[in-house]
C-alpha cells in the first residue's frame, strides 16, 4: 500500500476505528505512551512547602526566594 509505514502505526487505520473498544483502548495507549514520555508530576497534587516559589534547580532541589533575588540580579547585571 502507497504511503503506508508499518513502522509507524501496526495496522491500518482503519481496522483501529472498527470497533468503538479497540478504539478506547487505543485512544488509551496513546494517552498512557505521552504520560510516561511527558512524565506525570506523580506527586498526586501535593504542594511543596520547602520552597514558597515551588521552583526546583537541575538536581530537583527547592530554589528559596533568596536565591531567585540572586539570579534576578545577576540577569540585571547583563
Amino acid at each position: 500500500m502507497a504511503g503506508y509505514d508499518r513502522a509507524m502505526l501496526p495496522m491500518k487505520n482503519s481496522t483501529i476505528f472498527k470497533s468503538r473498544w479497540f478504539a478506547l483502548l487505543w485512544a488509551a495507549g496513546i494517552i498512557w505512551t505521552a504520560i510516561d514520555v511527558a512524565g506525570g508530576s506523580g506527586d498526586g497534587g501535593s504542594t511543596n512547602n520547602e520552597a514558597s516559589t515551588g521552583v526546583t534547580d537541575a538536581t530537583g532541589a527547592p530554589v528559596d526566594n533568596q536565591q531567585m533575588e540572586q539570579i534576578g540580579a545577576a540577569l540585571n547585571s547583563l
